[in-house]
């Protein structure tokens, strides 16, 4: 033949090899298109909406939470030695008390509080406390009653109690912060509600445009099933309500958490507030570190799609003379 190319025609194709074909080529490359644009887009969007959960799970998880469960501890234990700051001899509980109000601001400034702010700040606070314990050390050394008994005892009570830069005002507004920040990290606002809804109205648009390509190679080339589409199919369900449930646990447990640090604790009540932190947000590193596999189930889709579609279309692709 004088044609440098022949087009070739489907063997299931019910068309006429001249226009029918072409418009089978058009309808088939521009449904290649669409797969593939909606599959990335849809990963880019279920990446970045998982991430704005999962994000602030693990930060919340090993430094905010216990942080703040810290300065709880530095406080309660602060008010109890002041309750011993009045006897007439040092005390072992007054030392103790000290002592687990240093260790915790200690633990605290671990975590990381603040940055170098929040640092700062509890190092002045853990100087301060020496001085508190110091001057209640000197009180007690006084004998009962005498003025400079009780000068210590007062200069002491007002390292610790005053309004504007006592230890106690000073924790309490390092606590406030601390709070602001587990508010930011469990909050769900108006960005991640957007992209989650966008992330559910282009999986079912994907879902859709699936199954229309599914309908329309099974009516233009009388195939029942076409493999790749359906494994995609099956992909998508099981890729989007995974990241769905991974979120909905994640976001459920920092809830918890958030309710449960928005109160002031004391005593007993701050070991169960750690026990159940750690309950509610167990298991989160694990499911914020499944963010890398939405990109390799986003690439594995758009592959998927690639395959179902490919061989139709080198079918109508011209074959070289």
């Amino acid at each position: 033949m004088t044609p440098a190319s022949v087009p070739l025609t489907p063997p299931h194709d019910t068309g006429r090899p001249g226009a029918a074909g072409s418009a089978t080529a058009h309808d088939l490359a521009v449904r290649h298109r669409l797969l593939l644009a909606l599959s990335g887009l849809l990963t880019l969007c279920l990446f970045l909406s998982y991430e704005g959960v999962h994000g602030d799970a693990d930060p919340l998880r090993t430094a905010s939470a216990p942080a703040v469960l810290s300065l709880d501890t530095a406080l309660y234990a602060l008010d109890q030695a002041q309750r011993d700051a009045g006897a007439a001899a040092p005390t072992s509980d007054f030392q103790k008390q000290i002592s687990v109000a240093a260790q915790s601001l200690a633990a605290a400034a671990g975590d990381d509080v603040g940055g170098p702010a929040g640092r700062q700040a509890l190092q002045t606070v853990a100087g301060l406390i020496t001085v508190y314990a110091v001057k209640v050390q000197q009180a007690q050394l006084q004998p009962a009653d005498s003025v400079l008994r009780e000068a210590y005892l007062s200069y002491a009570t007002s390292v610790l109690t005053d309004e504007g830069s006592g230890i106690q005002a000073r924790l309490t507004a390092l606590r406030a912060q601390l709070r602001a920040t587990v508010h930011r990290q469990t909050g769900f606002g108006p960005l991640l509600w957007c992209g989650w809804t966008m992330t559910l109205l282009l999986t079912l648009v994907l879902a859709a445009a699936l199954l229309e390509a599914q309908l329309f190679l099974r009516r233009r080339f009388r195939r029942r099933f076409n493999r790749g589409l359906l494994a995609a199919g099956g992909l998508l369900v099981a890729w989007v309500v995974t990241a769905l449930l991974f979120t909905a646990w994640t976001h459920r447990g920092m809830a918890h958490t958030r309710a449960l640090l928005d109160r002031p604790l004391s005593g007993p009540l701050i070991t169960d507030a750690g026990r159940h932190t750690a309950s509610y947000l167990a298991h989160t590193g694990f499911r914020a570190s499944a963010a890398v596999w939405i990109l390799i189930g986003g690439i594995l889709l758009m592959a998927l799609a690639e395959t179902g579609l490919r061989r139709h279309i080198d079918d109508y692709r011209f074959r070289p003379r």
